[in-house]
């Protein structure tokens, strides 16, 4: 027979990598973000090493894969080599690994081989020839080798296409023998020359995989590549044979792109598919506790969650097996997505049983991401330990709508409350230590204390020369302040009568709102009176919630507006110093924490700002997080979209108002739709029913149907409906279901809100039924957030301050107009004076009514707005207006819920709380 046709893997290898290349242009064309990425790990300058991985760039380069080249030196040892390789698994940007072998002398095969196994299934591209368009199945097929890199792999690949495998080694018996009955004969060997044409079956293939060096000195290396197989024999016999160098050789790197873009083609699509996998619930047609559903229930770990909503590895911080905090560098990485669809869950004006927002949020993720396989994200506030001890109890929703663990959510979580409540309470021990200092020392011992020489230099901490700028100084040596300025620089001249900031505790403290401070002899008689407010009041929580970034947020800590001077200068954390600090009390507080829903659906949890004198609404940073998490990349269907339903406290008077005025306007972000909560109960209350009394059995009005009462009481639901469509948003009315409720009720409810301008009204009943319960209400939420928001702010910034009252008085409230105390107007002229003019508005009133007065219900008229006082939030960027005595520390009532509270010893798990 005539010689054997040379298997052109050069010619072969340009028709793949051509097909590469045409394959990736046309999926970036739809995607312009795909783009794989192939990444090489060497150890040590071997030549031979060095050649293969310039082949591999340039073939990477030629069809559009990016390559990325980590070499480590030659003694790297195996872990060394092993960590790198993990950091490649974990990087989303790397689709492909190879590690290029031979590693280090001192890296024997096992080595090697923990070194290859380390590479993740989904990454490994290490591919040999597959294909030469001959037909396997059947053939005997000889595999020379026995390496876990070539021979081990070629004779499973053979195995798997069906042909009868017999692999050998070099010390394996009547070799020649073995291989003269092979149909296919591979050459993995390490041998030159090895294999001789004598021992070659007549037609045979003969895929030779040898890379070996031998001496040639026409060549200016000294040495040339040759194969295992002696070319010029084998292939008078043979009838296809690759030949060394351009057989396997180009092939190999060929197939390595074909790999690469399959896996990057992989991870892409699981990338965008990625799906949660929900929790069974176990419903009970008699709906236990909400601590037993929750204890009986089992989360899945934190990190399969995070995994199962696309968070990398290292943007997980674990606080235990079920809650974590969450990198801000998931932000950048997903900078480019456009933000999935934001939904605020408000409500009609409550009860002081609360009507179910909580609840309703969570079954409507769970409705969303469990049921209809929607990415759903909860976002919503920390709670205060005060109400979880006092009467409302947790936070977390009830009945089979919740956040678990429930214990967990409900006490300290990850301990961001604490946090705010250190560094409030360092400024005002700040405060009153710099006031006891500058009462008890001349100017000049002041200045020497704040400005000490040590070791012979005098220096200006970095505050300090913020404070000069402040003061006009333009000064950076202490040594060169004049008497003057030096008295201006060491004394703030704190007015005791106008300090704002208490000290606070996460606890409902009635004894604290009023006390006396700096009665121990030490204090030198500098007493004054003050008190504590409940930690969730502090400005810091503020901060916290509306901050944008690390450094956002130390801005605002440094701006926060302690007290005023003597002169009428507004004193701020940065004038005492202690800026710096409260930001690194903060620092992990700022990364929004991960949980989940009793259905395994994703919730964050991020601070919890009061709803009267702060504007109640979680962080920002947490809906950003969720808004990418649920976004879509550029040629993504609609379909793919998700939802994020983020909570405003109260009714939408109070938290939705200032989640679009204040919370909207911090964060860009525009919200598509609001939720509004409705009950009947509430209603008939509105309607002119008895009070409602937390401990007090309800009236039969609640429990059996009254078509009369509850028409009076949708008015108020309607007032709702329209201010919501005053700020753009569409608007899903959410009739949350009570078992006492008649279906002629419901269906009154629902038709009163479409015909007040609702978008849908729907009845759910996710408390009983979990999010099963809510699907009809999700099914409303995607239909409705269909296209663009319209929204927009209910007034400019750039009006008068009263003015900007006035507009969210009448507006939204219903009055006729407001009237501003003596002490109110001066405040509003102090502001303006000092700059605070264009700052949002966040009123600061009881959420029981419109209108300033709770015994108000229902939609009154015919009433004026009294402004009591108007306080400066200017670390957290709002004036909120007192329209009331508005009280910043609970109290503990006769009985309390901590009664019920208490630990099972046997197995530590809490037990009573609600």
């Amino acid at each position: 027979m005539g010689e054997a046709k040379i298997i052109d893997g050069t010619a072969i290898a340009k028709s793949i990598r051509n097909e590469v290349a045409e394959r990736i242009k046309s999926l970036q064309s739809q995607h312009p973000r795909f783009q794989p990425q192939l990444a090489i790990v060497q150890a040590g300058e071997r030549p031979d090493s060095n050649v293969y991985v310039r082949m591999k760039a340039r073939a990477a380069e030629e069809v559009g894969i990016k390559f990325k080249h980590i070499t480590l030196p030659e003694e790297a040892e195996v872990d060394e080599v092993v960590e790198v390789v993990q950091k490649l698994n974990d990087d989303p940007d790397i689709s492909g690994i190879l590690v290029q072998l031979p590693l280090g002398s001192h890296v024997g095969s096992v080595g090697e081989s923990e070194v290859t196994e380390a590479v993740s299934p989904e990454k490994d591209v290490d591919g040999l020839l597959e294909s030469t368009g001959v037909t396997i199945t059947g053939a005997n097929a000889v595999v020379l080798g026995r390496s876990d890199i070539v021979g081990s792999p070629v004779a499973a690949l053979l195995r798997s296409r069906d042909a009868t495998v017999t692999q050998c080694h070099s010390h394996t018996k009547n070799l020649p023998e073995i291989v003269k009955n092979a149909d296919i004969v591979v050459s993995a060997i390490g041998k030159p020359h090895y294999v001789q044409g004598s021992w070659i079956k007549p037609g045979a293939i003969v895929i030779d995989v040898g890379t070996n060096y031998i001496p040639d000195a026409t060549k200016k290396s000294g040495q040339r590549l040759v194969g295992d197989v002696d070319f010029e024999s084998a292939r008078q016999i043979a009838s296809h044979i690759t030949p060394v160098p351009g057989g396997v050789g180009p092939m190999t790197v060929a197939l390595l792109m074909v790999n690469t873009l399959k896996a990057a083609e992989r991870q892409w699509e699981e990338d965008r598919s990625r799906r949660v996998k929900p929790l069974k619930l176990d419903i009970k047609e008699k709906v236990p506790s909400d601590i037993d559903i929750a204890m009986a229930q089992t989360p899945k770990p934190i990190a399969q969650l995070a995994h199962e909503i696309g968070l990398l590895h290292d943007e997980l911080e674990n606080y235990g097996k079920y809650k974590a905090k969450v990198e801000l560098s998931v932000l950048d990485r997903l900078a480019h997505r456009k933000d999935g669809k934001y939904i605020v869950i408000s409500g009609i004006t409550p009860t002081p049983l609360g009507e179910g927002k909580s609840t309703t949020t969570v079954g409507l993720a769970q409705a969303l991401g469990a049921h209809l396989r929607r990415p759903a994200f909860a976002c919503v506030r920390q709670p205060s330990q005060g109400p979880t001890f006092g009467i409302k109890g947790g936070a977390a929703g009830g009945g089979y709508s919740q956040v678990i663990p429930m214990d967990e959510f409900n006490l300290h979580l990850t301990g961001d409350i604490h946090a705010v409540t250190a560094a409030n309470n360092l400024l005002a021990a700040a405060l009153d230590a710099r006031m006891f200092h500058e009462a008890t020392q001349s100017d000049k011992a002041l200045y020497n204390r704040l400005v000490p020489t040590k070791k012979g230099k005098r220096e200006f901490a970095p505050l300090m020369l913020k404070r000069l700028k402040k003061l006009g100084i333009d000064k950076t040596d202490p040594n060169e302040l004049t008497q003057e300025e030096i008295t201006r620089f060491a004394r703030l001249d704190v007015d005791p009568d106008t300090i704002t900031w208490n000290r606070v505790i996460d606890v409902n403290d009635r004894f604290l709102r009023k006390i006396t401070i700096g009665q121990n002899p030490t204090e030198q008689g500098q007493e004054r009176v003050t008190g504590f407010d409940i930690a969730v009041a502090s400005e810091c929580m503020a901060v916290l919630a509306l901050t944008t970034d690390l450094a956002d947020m130390r801005r605002r800590l440094g701006s926060m507006v302690v007290a005023t001077s003597k002169h009428g200068d507004p004193i701020t954390a940065d004038d005492i110093g202690v800026g710096g600090a409260l930001a690194v009390l903060m620092k992990d507080a700022i990364k929004p924490n991960l949980m989940q829903t009793l259905e395994g659906t994703p919730v964050f949890v991020h601070a919890g700002p009061f709803a009267n004198i702060a504007h109640g609404n979680s962080s920002i940073l947490a809906d950003r997080v969720a808004l990418k998490l649920a976004g879509t990349e550029e040629g993504d269907s609609p379909d793919r979209v998700g939802y994020v339903l983020t909570e405003g406290g109260f009714g939408a008077d109070m938290g939705m108002e200032k989640f679009c005025d204040i919370k909207c306007r911090v964060s860009g972000l525009k919200p598509d739709a609001t939720v509004i909560v409705a009950t009947t109960r509430a209603l008939k209350m509105h309607g002119g029913g008895p009070e409602v009394t937390p401990g007090k059995p309800l009236h039969d009005t609640y429990t059996k149907e009254d078509l009369v009462t509850l028409e009076e009481g949708c008015k108020n639901l309607v007032k709702h409906i329209e201010n919501s469509r005053k700020f753009g948003l569409k608007v899903i009315v959410a009739i949350n279901r009570f078992a006492s409720d008649t279906p002629a009720e419901l269906e009154l409810i629902r038709n009163k809100a479409l015909a007040g301008g609702a978008d849908a009204a729907v009845v759910s009943n996710h408390w009983a039924e979990g999010g099963a319960g809510a699907r009809a209400l999700a099914e409303a939420v995607v239909t409705t957030c269909e296209g663009e928001s319209n929204f927009k702010f209910l007034y400019d910034l750039n009006l008068p301050i009263e003015k900007k009252i006035e507009i969210i008085a009448k507006e939204i409230y219903g009055a006729d107009g407001i009237e501003l105390s003596e002490l109110a107007q001066k405040q509003v002229e102090t502001y303006t004076r000092q700059g605070f003019s264009n700052l949002p508005i966040c009123m600061a009133k009881t959420q029981y009514s419109f209108s300033h007065d709770p015994k108000l219900k229902n939609v009154p008229t015919g009433f004026t707005i009294p402004i009591r006082a108007v306080r400066l939030s200017a670390g957290a960027g709002f004036l909120y207006p007192l329209l009331g005595d508005m009280q910043t520390m609970p109290g503990l009532g006769t009985r309390p819920g901590f009664w019920e509270v208490d630990i099972d010893t046997e197995t530590g798990r809490p037990i009573g709380l609600f």
